[in-house]
């Protein structure tokens, strides 16, 4: 099966490489980004040994068709998109937080609450809820953005300000940006017979001081999702939720042993078990934007990749 798993590009007035958990980010000339999607795949913060067939395609094309979807309300990044897993845009300073924001009781926030808890972040979750949930308003429960592969911390919006991490008046801007973009992205999801749960928004700061979306947004790496059919009729027995994400990957490797803790082994996937993942990953972008899932050539991925950078710099 061919993947790409890793690059070594040296691109004209390339400066640096970031390498992230799955995407690869080349700074060019302090002007541009050139994030390459690989198909690499995460689960508790470890990198699985193989890589899945067009995962890196799938994210690629969800988050830049996500960012068309919602230019009009919210400014991003994206320039370009030359080739499949290739998204171009403006080079940005991050602000070091991630913008969780949550529609339901699920995931960490329902861990916390089932432990009694009910502040998250700083923010009060309501009495009476139960595991999947809906919440009377959706909720903010921003997270650190660690900077050496640690883990992500929550955080509350005023330990964000009064540490300077982000000051009161950009961070009124991300809390704008994060609803506006959470409630396009529910209206879209609903229109596709699906429940956005929850999802992260990461943002930066152009040269010319511009807050802009950066990075994914709305795809299975980032986003939960429930199929809308049967939601509350499930929720009325205390059943599970039918869910469009990467769950499914979690729950195998939980089932072999594995939650990424000390001393524990990541088990193998067989090459039946990688098609499997990466027929679910389709499915997830087909019923996520409601359009059939077109497979690009992987006979030679780093060349096709290599060469469609090159000519958009070239013309750039």
């Amino acid at each position: 099966m061919n993947t790409i798993t890793t690059t070594n590009f040296n691109f004209p007035n390339q400066k640096s490489v970031y390498r992230g958990k799955v995407r690869e980010v080349y700074n060019i000339n302090d002007e541009l980004l050139v994030m390459i999607a690989t198909d690499r795949l995460s689960a508790f913060d470890f990198v699985m040994p193989k890589g899945i067939p067009y995962k890196g395609q799938i994210l690629n094309q969800i988050a830049t068709k996500f960012m068309q979807l919602t230019e009009d309300i919210v400014p991003n990044w994206l320039i370009a998109t030359p080739d499949a897993n290739v998204a171009i845009g403006h080079l940005c300073e991050p602000f070091k937080v991630e913008m969780v924001i949550r529609g339901y009781l699920s995931g960490h926030a329902a861990r916390e609450y089932a432990s009694g808890k009910r502040i998250i972040c700083g923010v009060t979750m309501v009495e009476g809820l139960k595991e999947n949930d809906k919440f009377p308003i959706p909720i903010i429960t921003p997270t650190t953005k660690a900077d050496n592969g640690s883990h992500d911390e929550d955080i509350s919006r005023e330990a964000i300000l009064s540490n300077g991490i982000v000051s009161e008046e950009d961070y009124l801007v991300l809390e704008k940006y994060t609803r506006a973009l959470y409630q396009r992205g529910t209206e879209i999801a609903a229109s596709r017979g699906l429940i956005l749960v929850d999802t992260k928004y990461e943002f930066g700061k152009t040269k010319e001081g511009k807050i802009v979306l950066i990075d994914e947004i709305h795809t299975p790496d980032s986003s939960r999702y429930f199929y809308l059919e049967g939601y509350q009729e499930r929720q009325d027995r205390g059943e599970e939720q039918k869910q469009l994400s990467k769950e499914f990957v979690r729950r195998w490797l939980i089932e072999n042993g594995f939650q990424g803790k000390e001393g524990q082994q990541i088990p193998d996937m067989n090459e039946e078990y990688i098609h499997s993942v990466s027929e679910r990953y389709i499915e997830l972008y087909e019923n996520i934007l409601g359009e059939q899932f077109v497979k690009a050539d992987i006979s030679n991925i780093h060349q096709r990749i290599e060469q469609n950078v090159m000519n958009f710099l070239k013309k750039y």
